[in-house]
């Protein structure tokens, strides 16, 4: 499979958020201002990466019946993935108070919420299906490709959220409406992106 077209399919085509559905809580929740949507999109961008690479690399020489035990034990994927994403969580958590406390302070409740991101999970279960990513390669660009895509569609939001501040809204769309509009919006323009017939 060609990795550039896996990547732009991955961010673009397939986007988590916008084609998917996936990780809608902190993409709607944490999207008020720029500045702590690209904190939580580079987080994101992070965990999922990172726990792609691990979560494939357990799932492939643990959990599989041709791993190290010669036993099935995919029925643990979820569990065990989960506690991956929770201690990489836990790391960007340490990492951000310890070093970047504005951040870590706007982020809030959220930042914690990245472990049961359904996106981030989606992820790592859906790179261990060996027909679709045979290689540690293709899964770390898919990978890299949906988190950036996260990234991208969170920062986009919250750029426009940032512009509606300043408009004036009917009364009746103001707060939560408008934001669920203008993301409905985003996904119908995502949605342009699978015409070009790339993949995903």
């Amino acid at each position: 499979m060609n990795l550039l077209m896996l990547f732009i399919s991955s961010s673009l085509v397939s986007n988590v958020v916008l084609s998917r559905f996936l990780g809608i809580c902190p993409f709607l929740g944490v999207s008020n201002k720029v500045k702590t949507a690209s904190g939580m999109g580079i987080a994101v961008v992070f965990v999922i990466f990172i726990s792609t690479f691990v979560t494939f690399i357990i799932n492939r020489y643990l959990l599989l019946a041709t791993g190290i035990f010669n036993t099935d034990l995919t029925y643990l994927q979820t569990i065990v993935f989960i506690l991956v994403i929770a201690a990489l969580v836990q790391m960007v958590e340490m990492f951000l108070k310890k070093f970047i406390k504005p951040l870590y302070e706007a982020l809030g409740v959220y930042l914690p919420l990245i472990t049961t991101n359904c996106a981030v999970l989606g992820v790592a279960l859906t790179v261990v299906d060996i027909k679709k990513y045979p290689t540690i390669k293709e899964a770390l660009v898919y990978a890299l490709g949906t988190s950036i895509g996260f990234l991208l569609a969170i920062v986009m939001l919250a750029t426009i959220r940032e512009r509606i501040e300043n408009n004036n809204i009917p009364e009746a769309f103001k707060g939560k409406p408008i934001v669920l509009v203008t993301a409905s919006l985003m996904s119908i323009a995502f949605y342009g992106f699978s015409m070009l017939n790339i993949g995903g």
